[in-house]
């Protein structure tokens, strides 16, 4: 199956979704969702990483065109890694149906929901 959109999850620390979003912009994201979580990170994860872990996290969800996954990626990395105070991490998962993007939207919406067929 040949994907052509991928969703970005970056889990930063509270308070980093801002940052991680500036990074991603300019690297070709159009926009992002956040949302707020907790970690369960054990003590033996700090000691085993060398971080302190924060519980609190935010969570940001890019949807994007496979074009811009690696750029996009690299670019949270050096804004977010864990080595920084943000503590991200970023991986990608593809998407296989995307509905409400682009010029055609509407279109596109209609094909969907089978408007139009007899």
């Amino acid at each position: 199956m040949d994907f052509q959109h991928e969703v970005i999850i970056c889990i930063v620390n509270e308070g980093f979704s801002e940052t991680a979003m500036d990074a991603a912009r300019p690297a070709g994201a159009t926009g992002g969702t956040v949302m707020r979580a907790h970690g369960t990170a054990s003590p033996d994860a700090e000691k085993y990483y060398g971080i302190t872990v924060t519980p609190h996290k935010e969570i940001v969800m890019i949807l994007t065109d496979k074009e811009h996954r690696n750029g996009i990626l690299k670019a949270l990395y050096a804004a977010c890694g864990p080595t920084l105070p943000a503590q991200g991490i970023a991986f990608a998962l593809p998407v296989d149906g995307v509905a409400g993007l682009g010029e055609n939207s509407a279109a596109k919406q209609q094909e969907i929901n089978g408007a139009g067929a007899e």
